[in-house]
This record gives structure tokens, sequence and C-alpha cells, in this order.
């Protein structure tokens, strides 16, 4: 499916209506370039505030993690999974404060999780991967496969209403592959785009840089082509949430973006789908060092910037009450042209 681009001629009524408003020009700051982007999403000015904000959490684990990359081990991914459904994490909490649903699918998560339900794990296509500096981590095949997921499950979320979307991750490990498939897709190096992940200390910063680098030799340039960069350097999960964000950008749903992972799979996301970064906002700036670089190919400024590096779509959760208030204002406000109507 191609990207329709949002509607251009609402993003400039949405300028022109901010600039008109009782403040002076550009006071709001980035509000109203927010707001702009609602307008032009939505094809409307002023743009409705969102309220049907449905968030999805891709679960999966990583066979590099036992290459100690990270600073926990893997069987947290199903722990936190579990946390999830029970209503417990971090992002239930977020989620509960703004009224926004959380679903959490199990991608690839190396457990068996069929206690849960098939809401669960209706999707799941796997369990773990291989360690991207030694193997592929999932085949070609497999690839297309998860993008093909990732699109059915946008597709469900837009079709149960939702106005705005955030793409959540759950996956021990994830960090690295979400780095390695940074560097591949932007020309950059490991030690560029390597952070701490978990918690890792120098020591163990500096030998999941040469995992990466390792990963990035292996794969060469096989990587040029999306799928075989998701296959190579990736992982289902990942390859999953790439497909989710084209498809929302397909359906011309609204996409506020959190980490370093949700920003990997974004930049796949545009090579998917051309077009695909205008229906994207960055939620939260993360403390990885390559989620900077992607956001900013992406051309996407963070509207947080609290040291959050949690993942699971918090960052972009703890965002939406600013979208929210971008459209109010734009909506409510008077113009000052009007303030000296009836005195």
């Amino acid at each position: 499916m191609a990207v329709t681009p949002p509607d251009e001629a609402a993003r400039q009524r949405a300028r022109e209506r901010s600039d008109a408003l009782a403040k002076p020009v550009g006071a709001l700051g980035r509000l109203e370039e927010l707001g702009a982007w609602l307008a032009a999403c939505q094809g409307v000015c002023p743009p409705r505030p969102p309220e049907r904000v449905r968030a999805v959490i891709l679960a999966g684990d990583h066979g590099v993690t036992a290459r100690e990359v990270s600073a926990y081990p893997s069987e947290v991914t199903a722990l936190m999974v579990r946390a999830f459904v029970t209503g417990r994490a971090a992002m239930n909490v977020l989620a509960r404060q703004h009224g926004a649903t959380v679903r959490v699918l199990d991608i690839a998560v190396d457990a068996d999780l069929s206690d849960l339900g098939d809401a669960v794990t209706r999707f799941k296509l796997r369990r773990s991967c291989g360690s991207i500096d030694r193997v592929d981590a999932i085949t070609r095949t497999e690839a297309a496969q998860a993008v093909r997921v990732g699109r059915q499950i946008a597709a469900e979320e837009v079709a149960a209403g939702a106005d705005l979307l955030i793409l959540g991750d759950m996956g021990i490990g994830n960090t690295t592959p979400a780095a390695a498939l940074t560097a591949a897709s932007l020309g950059l190096t490991a030690e560029q785009v390597d952070g701490i992940g978990t918690g890792l200390d120098e020591a163990g910063r500096t030998h999941k840089a040469a995992v990466i680098e390792t990963a990035l030799r292996r794969v060469g340039e096989r990587a040029v082509d999306p799928l075989e960069r998701l296959a190579g350097l990736g992982s289902a999960d990942l390859a999953v949430g790439a497909g989710f964000l084209a498809g929302a950008a397909e359906a011309g749903v609204p996409v506020l973006l959190d980490g370093v992972i949700a920003v990997a799979e974004a930049v796949l996301a545009e090579d998917l789908a051309p077009g695909a970064m205008a229906w994207f906002a960055a939620g939260h700036r993360s403390t990885e060092p390559a989620q900077a670089y992607a956001l900013d190919k992406l051309g996407l400024t963070p509207l947080l910037d609290l040291g959050m590096r949690l993942g699971e779509g918090s960052g972009a959760m703890a965002a939406v009450p600013l979208l929210r208030s971008a459209a109010l204002l734009l909506d409510e406000m008077a113009l000052l042209g009007e303030l000296g109507e009836g005195s």
C-alpha cells in the first residue's frame, strides 16, 4: 500500500490559527508544532484531542543475550509479559492514567506462555532467535512473515477505533539488535550506536559494541535490503514492529514513538513504506545513542527528555497529555482578534 501523506492544507490552517491565538507568535513552542501535526494527521483544524489511544507491546527474546550484552537474564522477558497481563508494569500504570489500552503479544518469547491464552500468544512466530554475531536472527522468509503480521496487528488496532497508536517493546537484550539495525540503516559504526541498555558498566558496553561490530561485518552488504537487514541483524519481534509502524502509516493513523527499539523499527518502516515517517512523532528522548541518530534521520525532535530508558512504550505514553493539550489549545483558546469583541 502507498502511504498517503498527512493533510498539508490542514497543517497550514493550524499554523495560521496558532499564530492568531491570544499570545505572542510562537509562544507555545513545540506545542504549536504538535498541534499542527495532529491537524495534518486528522485532516481537520482544530484537531481533536486523541481519546482512543491504543498501545501494543511486542515481546520477544534474543539469542544475542547469551553473549552477555544485558545486565538481566532472558527469563525476565516472560516474567514481564505476565506483569503486563496483570496490569502491574510501568506501562500499565501510565496507560491507566491516560485512559489508554495496553495489548501485549508474545511474538518470540523463549517460554511457553500458552496459559495466558490466545489474546497473548495468537501471533507467536517462534521462541527466541539466533545470536546475530554468529548467525542470522531469523530467515528472510520469517522476516517477511513478521512484517505481514505487524501490518495485520496494526489493522486490528485501527479497526478497533485507534486515533493514536503507541508501539512498545519487551525483550531482554533487544537494544543490541536495535543498535545493529540502526547502524546498518544509517551507515554508522557499532561504537556510535552502542549504549548501556539495561544498565551495563563501561566494560560491558565495550563488549556489547564488539558484538554489534561482529554482527555488522557478518551481514555486510546484505543489510542494504530491509528484509535482509531485519533477518540478519534484527529479530522476529522487531520485524513485526517495523510492519506495525508501516501498517499504521498506510492506514493514516498517527503513532507516538517510544525509545531506541521503536525508533529503529520506524527507520525500517520508512524503508518498507516510504513516507511513513510523516505519521510519526517522537514521544521521548532515550539515553541510548542509537535513538538520537535515528531521530535525526527521521527529522523528529522528542517531546520529553526525562532520562528514561525503560522501553515498554512508557516514554511515549508519558507524552500523551502533551498531544491532548496541543489539540485543546488550538480548539479552546481565544483568538487575539476576539478579545475586544463585546467590550
